[in-house]
């Protein structure tokens, strides 16, 4: 990401954490706006609920005075339905609204407002028990169930706002607090007692349902929140890859082009420094000339592999790299690469053995792709292997039925923690760098990917005056069976 694009992040983290921290200090209870007008949202779809509650308390008050002796409290009755209209109307004013999220500051208050109103029938009835046909006379018992069953449904379904279940709870509390200030008798001392209890208890438990109300409004926010920057991140990962696919699709274009570039002319500077080198036409009458000639000849060879190992590395990395398969013997093409070096063995003294199990099956691979992994291991085990060493070319089974190439030198060795650099493109370690043979750093890189393009596996193991060990893993998928011949049915 460049850094234009982080500045913005930056800046746009910066700005988010100020309009909430402004948010949260403009909220009443210190909590966002967005969660204080879910809660707002939530209380005003159980306002109908508890309009329905308080219907049917009434009904069945009404049912119970009239099966006791055949009279209704119709004014009492006309009151609790009046209590009703304030709630009623401002759910049908909230739903109305107009412009968005409305102003959470007046929307608690008018219904807090409501709530109490809706508890006028129940006030009255506490403060003035002996009015004759303006209450229910039903008994004391009938009003405590009421007052209980009441304060349970505001409890849980008013719960959403704090100030809401004050205003539902409060009034009745006064009310059993004045009666029993004026000096009430048994049994109603004792109802206005539970009252007071039941009271606190249904506060209390509407006081944690609240708390866990926000806590998952809170955890459902963070989870929203964090989806949407999974959701930025992923965004940002994928214009990325975008860009990087496209700086690889220019690289492989320009690698192609210039290869054509470059090898033409460095075909015809290998071909005339050669003929020159070998005074095909005649000699050259000064033997400097011939040294100066060789050395171009030598120079222009190992810009063409330079070459062509970066278009092999580029088309492997860029997944444009075909093997063509055909069954492969390893130990001919170990044998044939065995010969391809010799001579630069042999210029070092240099010992150059090979041990090959026999009999071992066909494997399906590419010919010279595997013949280019066993060349490049047996040229870096000779470029760094001091003279009169020892270089070991192993073919065999391994443990699961596969096959391996293995090039064990005495040479220096690798430092542990530099094997991921000679592994890396253009990583050369700290003897690499000493040495003076010509290399590019990318002989180990090409060997594994072109391992891994078989199902194979590369491991390098080393150790700092021991020697090197490379070993080409092929997997036993790989490895082509004998068939048993089929005996004639007779």
């Amino acid at each position: 990401m460049s850094p234009s694009l982080r500045g913005s992040d930056a800046g746009s983290d910066v700005g988010r954490t100020l309009r909430l921290a402004r948010e949260r200090l403009a909220s009443s209870e210190g909590l966002p706006p967005g969660i204080e007008q879910d809660l707002l949202e939530r209380h005003v779809a159980s306002v109908p609920l508890l309009a329905i509650l308080q219907t049917a308390l009434l009904g069945l008050v009404m049912l119970v005075q009239w099966n006791a002796d055949g009279s209704l409290p119709l004014r009492w009755m006309a009151l609790g339905v009046a209590g009703l209209l304030p709630s009623l109307a401002a759910v049908a004013l909230f739903r109305s609204r107009h412009g968005g999220s409305p102003s959470i500051g007046r929307w608690p208050r008018l219904f807090q407002f409501a709530l109490a109103v809706m508890t006028l029938p129940l006030v009255v009835w506490t403060l003035a028990p002996d009015c004759g046909t303006c209450v229910p006379t039903i008994g004391e018992g009938a009003r405590f169930v009421l007052a209980l069953v009441w304060a349970i449904g505001v409890a849980f379904l008013g719960a959403h706002l704090a100030q809401a279940v004050a205003a539902g709870l409060l009034p009745l509390a006064i009310a059993s607090a004045v009666s029993l200030a004026g000096g009430a008798r048994f049994p109603i001392d004792v109802f206005e007692t539970a009252t007071l209890l039941a009271v606190a208890g249904s506060g209390l438990a509407a006081h944690r349902f609240r708390r866990s109300s926000i806590e998952l409004l809170h955890h459902t926010a963070q989870r929203e929140q964090l989806v949407a920057e999974v959701e930025i991140a992923r965004t940002h990962f994928d214009e990325a890859r975008a860009r990087a696919e496209e700086a690889s699709l220019a690289k492989s274009r320009f690698l192609a082009t210039m290869s054509h570039e470059l090898r033409t002319p460095l075909n015809a500077i290998l071909g005339f420094s050669e003929v020159i080198m070998k005074e095909i036409l005649g000699p050259l009458g000064n033997p400097t000339y011939k040294e100066y000639v060789g050395d171009i000849h030598t120079s222009g060879q190992h810009l063409l592999d330079l070459i062509n190992e970066i278009l092999d590395l580029s088309r492997i990395e860029a997944g444009r790299y075909t093997l063509n398969e055909e069954p492969v013997e390893l130990v001919s093409v170990a044998e044939a690469s065995i010969a391809f070096v010799q001579l630069k063995a042999d210029a070092k003294n240099i010992s150059l053995v090979g041990e090959f199990e026999q009999g071992l099956p066909q494997l399906w691979g590419d010919p010279r792709s595997l013949r280019q992994v066993t060349l490049n291991l047996l040229s870096n085990a000779v470029k760094f292997t001091p003279p009169n060493g020892r270089i070991l070319l192993r073919v065999g089974w391994t443990a699961g039925g596969g096959q391996y190439v293995s090039v064990r030198d005495t040479g220096p060795g690798i430092p542990s923690h530099e094997i991921p650099i000679v592994l890396s493109s253009f990583g050369q370690g700290a003897a690499a760098i000493k040495s003076a043979e010509q290399g590019t750093g990318l002989g180990l890189p090409i060997v594994r990917a072109l391992v891994e393009l078989h199902n194979g596996t590369f491991e390098l193991h080393s150790a700092v005056g021991k020697g090197t060990e490379a070993i080409a893993i092929f997997p036993h998928s790989r490895v082509l069976e004998v068939m048993p011949a089929m005996t004639e049915l007779g």
